[in-house]
C-alpha cells in the first residue's frame, strides 16, 4: 500500500479549518478530513512552499485514469460554487488540501470508488501573493 501524501498547512489554514470542522461538527463523510488536519505538519505562512496546495489557491490537477486536466479555486464553504470554486469539504477540496505540485492521492467517490489525482501546478496562492486572508 502507497504511503499517503504528505499533507502541509500554514498554521492560519489550520486554525481556520478546525473552528470550521467544530461549527459543522460530527459528520461521516468528513472524517477524511479531520484525519488530514491530524496527521499535518503545520507551519507559519510565510514558511508555507510556494508550491503548496493551502486554503484559496488555484491548482490545476489531472485525474490519472482519464487523462483530464481541471483548474479549481480550494474554497471555504460560503464561496463555492461547485464547478470553479470548490469547497474543502467535498472530497476533491480535502483530498487537494496540504498537496504540493507533482503529489498524487486517491480521491473518493461514490461506491467506494476511487480516482488518482496529481497536482500539476498551484497557478495561484494567497501565502506567495502575500495575501494569506
Amino acid at each position: 500500500m502507497a504511503q499517503p501524501a504528505r499533507i502541509v498547512l500554514s498554521r492560519h489554514d489550520h486554525d481556520r479549518l478546525e473552528r470550521l470542522l467544530e461549527k459543522v461538527g460530527p459528520r461521516p463523510d468528513l472524517d477524511a478530513l479531520r484525519e488530514e488536519i491530524e496527521r499535518a505538519e503545520v507551519v507559519e505562512p510565510e514558511a508555507v512552499p510556494r508550491t503548496l496546495v493551502t486554503m484559496n489557491s488555484v491548482v490545476r490537477f489531472v485525474d490519472l485514469e482519464s487523462g483530464r486536466e481541471n483548474e479549481v479555486k480550494l474554497v471555504f464553504p460560503a464561496h463555492a460554487d461547485g464547478v470553479d470554486r470548490v469547497s474543502v469539504l467535498a472530497p476533491v477540496g480535502s483530498a487537494l488540501l496540504g498537496l504540493s505540485e507533482g503529489d498524487e492521492i486517491d480521491w473518493p467517490l461514490p461506491q467506494d470508488r476511487k480516482r488518482r489525482l496529481r497536482v500539476l501546478a498551484v497557478t495561484y496562492q494567497p501565502e506567495a501573493a502575500g495575501d494569506p486572508d
